[in-house]
């Protein structure tokens, strides 16, 4: 689904932009980067019709309407055979002039010293044993199709020899360049690289097609992300229980570790145009970021080429004809530069979006999905699927559009500044770390004619490597829905640091479609092998990766980032993994290690689904406080509010009111089971352990508390009716109703609940400081105070992303109605006789 419902079009408001008259009307030639014919081509040829689609059938999900899903699998296969084939011949064609080179080399005459032979065909013979052994292998099984035919042991084979592409890759260079200057010195070596003659398909009308030398000596760089991209169809058309899920499944990981592990050492050679000096202009990274343009946001796709940088959005275009991109505005990185700290105070400000609009959005993204799963269920019509898939998407469109906050600005030194803004450092550092490193070479200014600008542009749409807005609505039905539920994480250590500093990390998860940031660990001060062993609890909301980022603590002052007050650390390293329930859903610990620019860091992780996290177990014992009905634990104490409860309030409070994304960020999990066993222990020491703690830590110990009660603050009998009271519109009924649950609490519950309620408030007034506010508070307790008992949950759900969709949103909509309003005192609540009528 390319760009559905024209988003491309439309501004924060969903107004459509004014559009001037097209530029040139005509559609721009493309420049084709490969003759290889893709997966996709090769298995609708092989398939002769053109109605194939590469994506499954509507509502296909691994093992279900399985005839179909078997049948799209042998189109890919042979899609895939078709294209191995024309790889084979080319790899054959580079090879075709080796043994005459090295016939000669010996001889007085030579063309080619063997050396230099050696290190142009590197690793060449034995790229295509592979392929050939794969290919014989693989052909009389797409040939002889059978459902049950099994292949996934070939292309797990495939992928453990990628160490050959690796040799391959880091000789590439060096391959190039001993080709070119051979060229240059010698017109019988030239002839023969500017001609090398390729054999078509078997069933081509072309017997032969001519290729350059330096053009096939790529195929093998492409050749591994196209085997990817191939593992990834084949997967999503192959049932989990079929035996070759699992070793596909292994040859992706294998194939996405080598690809990741090279890509950085190598560019995509995605050729489009040249550039003034000649060379051939590549597209390095391109993506949708949200651009700030006349106070409004406005989604863009940019583009980064070797030598310039290019702002488009997507022209719209009547049904049938070809899309383009339309060109915003572009630098060349010659000219391009970024703000210092003190340019950046003179530009304007962001005004982040409210909060509770936001979890607004969230609350209508979820029910429209609940609305869709049930029309599937209902075999509800498909118009009526797509008219809410339509309004799920402009819900997702607006919240990817409003809840990016952290500024990317970027200058052109002859002119204009712009302004992106992004959800997570991570982006913003790949950004930034891409285009300095395209800077670091020689490059010259320029301006681009008005043809040569509709060239590049018109290459865009070719070359483009992301193709959809990341909102799930253009996501495939059977793709994962993501994680709902705890995952747990222990930082453990980190080498590779060239010289001693003071290091931290933070773990971020994606929610929604962006990141958020979710963890830090504590700064481990002058050194070079941090080692940190900390464990933290985060809660995922359908996330699908998880990302380490690494930084150097600045304690300088002066270097104050004025768009968000905060000082600017260095990153040293980043990295990213995905979540894949099939690894991550098992109860054991499972380490890993992520290596980014060097730096190696080692982590452990697991995961309890929503489902199995929503089951509370009292306390065997009567003796502690976790896991004990509140009314035990103030009765046994004397008190009106737990004194776990004060304690961690009062702590939070001295010295954690102004802390960055208290209560947001995890604590130290160790930490935080230290300060259970001590209150569980009423230990004499609680107070020195407390003063001594780091605050976050006490504060995921308060969040803990309440989610082991044995049942939530607000109990299990009132639940339904707090959810059917904040649904109510009129707002006199909801504050009757609401007042009234409040009154219907156990004592020691709802003094409890008010005591943490004004606390809550005095944390958010401190909001410009530590970024918590009101709908941030709610978000993170509303879910722990407040949950459907087991058998509520079972009576109406089917799974644990259901829970999060059906429930969370509401659960955090009641928190924020009593947070906003005004002071609610016990004795009062008490003596007002306006009650809702209804019995509860």
């Amino acid at each position: 689904m390319d760009f559905s419902y024209g988003a491309e079009d439309y501004d924060a408001e969903g107004h459509e932009e004014q559009k001037g008259p097209p530029e040139g009307s005509e559609t721009m030639p493309y420049i084709d980067e490969s003759p290889t014919m893709s997966p996709q081509l090769s298995a609708r040829s092989q398939g002769g019709g053109d109605s194939i689609s590469p994506t499954p059938p509507e509502g296909l999900a691994p093992g279900v309407e399985a005839g179909k899903g078997l049948e799209m699998r042998k189109l890919v296969l042979s899609g895939f055979l078709a294209s191995e084939e024309i790889y084979i011949n080319q790899l054959e064609a580079l090879l075709l002039p080796m043994k005459p080179l090295k016939a000669t080399a010996t001889t007085s005459q030579p063309v080619l010293t063997i050396q230099q032979i050696e290190t142009i065909f590197y690793k060449i013979q034995d790229i295509y044993e592979i392929h050939k052994e794969f290919y014989d292998n693989l052909c009389p099984k797409v040939q002889q199709w059978d459902s049950q035919v099994t292949m996934g042991h070939l292309f797990q084979k495939l992928a453990s020899q990628l160490g050959v592409y690796k040799a391959f890759v880091d000789n590439y260079k060096v391959a190039l360049e001993t080709a070119e200057k051979c060229s240059q010195s010698n017109n019988q070596f030239q002839k023969i690289s500017e001609e090398l003659k390729v054999k078509g398909p078997k069933d081509s009308k072309d017997s032969h097609t001519s290729v350059t030398m330096e053009a096939l000596l790529y195929k093998p760089i492409d050749r591994v992300t196209r085997s990817t991209l191939v593992l990834h169809d084949l997967l999503k058309h192959t049932p989990v229980d079929h035996p070759d899920y699992p070793l596909l499944q292994d040859a992706l990981r294998i194939s996405q570790n080598f690809l990741s592990s090279i890509n950085e050492d190598i560019d995509p050679r995605r050729t489009a145009v040249t550039t003034p000096k000649g060379e051939t202009r590549q597209l390095v990274k391109d993506g949708f970021l949200v651009e700030m343009s006349e106070s409004s946001r406005k989604l863009r796709h940019v583009f980064l080429f070797t030598d310039v940088l290019l702002c488009a959005k997507l022209k719209k275009t009547s049904a049938g004809k070809h899309q383009q991109y339309d060109c915003k505005w572009y630098i060349p990185l010659a000219d391009l530069v970024f703000p210092s700290p003190e340019e950046s105070e003179a530009s304007p400000q962001v005004h982040p979006f409210p909060d509770h609009e936001l979890e607004d959005m969230k609350m209508k993204i979820s029910a429209l999905k609940s609305e869709i799963q049930k029309e599937k269920a209902n075999k509800g019509q498909s118009r009526a699927i797509e008219r809410l898939k339509k309004k799920m998407f402009e819900n997702e469109f607006l919240l990817l559009l409003n809840s990016p906050t952290i500024p990317f600005r970027i200058h052109n030194r002859n002119g204009k500044s712009y302004l992106f803004l992004l959800s997570s450092d991570y982006e913003r550092s790949e950004w930034r770390e891409a285009i300095q490193k395209l800077q670091k070479k020689d490059l010259q200014a320029f301006v681009l004619s008005s043809v040569e600008l509709q060239v590049l542009t018109g290459s865009c749409f070719k070359l483009r490597t992301v193709h959809n807005i990341p909102v799930t609505s253009n996501k495939d039905d059977d793709e994962s829905p993501g994680l709902y539920g705890f995952l747990h994480v222990i930082v453990h250590s980190a080498k590779g640091f060239k010289q001693s500093a003071n290091l931290y990390c933070t773990l971020e998860v994606d929610s929604f479609g962006y990141f958020v940031s979710k963890a830090k660990t504590r700064v481990f001060r002058d050194t070079t092998e941090p080692k940190w062993d900390e464990e933290f609890e985060i809660e995922l909301e359908g996330s699908q990766s998880l990302r380490i980022l690494c930084y150097e603590k600045c304690y300088d002052k002066t270097k104050v980032n004025k768009d968000n007050n905060e000082i600017v650390d260095k990153i040293m390293g980043k990295g990213q993994i995905q979540l894949d329930p099939q690894t991550v859903e098992t109860k054991n610990w499972h380490t890993d290690v992520i290596e980014m620019n060097g730096i190696k860091v080692e982590f452990s992780m697991k995961f309890t689904s929503r489902d199995m996290s929503l089951k509370r177990t009292p306390s065997k014992k009567q003796t502690g406080v976790f896991g004990v009905k509140i009314s035990v634990v103030t009765k046994r104490e004397r008190s009106k509010v737990p004194y776990i409860v004060r304690q961690c309030v009062e702590e939070v409070e001295k010295r954690g009111i102004e802390e960055v994304g208290i209560y947001r960020i995890s604590g130290v999990a160790t930490d935080i089971q230290a300060l259970k066993a001590v209150f569980d222990a009423n230990n004499k020491d609680i107070l020195l352990m407390l003063s001594d703690m780091d605050i976050n830590a006490i504060a995921g110990t308060l969040k803990l508390y309440f989610r082991e009660l044995p049942e939530p603050l607000l109990t299990d009998r009132l639940y339904p009716a707090f959810m059917e009271g904040i649904a109510l519109s009129d707002p006199a009924a909801k504050e009757n109703c609401m007042m009234h649950l409040l009154r219907s609490l156990p004592d020691p519950n709802l003094i409890t609940f008010l005591f943490l309620l004004e606390h809550l408030k005095r944390v958010a007034e401190k909001e410009p400081i530590n970024k918590m506010s009101l709908h941030n508070l709610a978000t993170v307790f509303g879910p722990t105070l407040l949950r459907p008992s087991e058998v509520e949950s079972k009576a109406h759900l089917t799974s644990a992303a259901d829970i999060w969709s059906h429930d969370v949103m509401a659960q955090v909509q009641v928190l924020l109605y009593y947070l906003q309003h005004p002071p609610i005192s016990f004795a009062e609540l008490k003596r007002n006789t306006l009650y809702f009528s209804t019995d509860v």
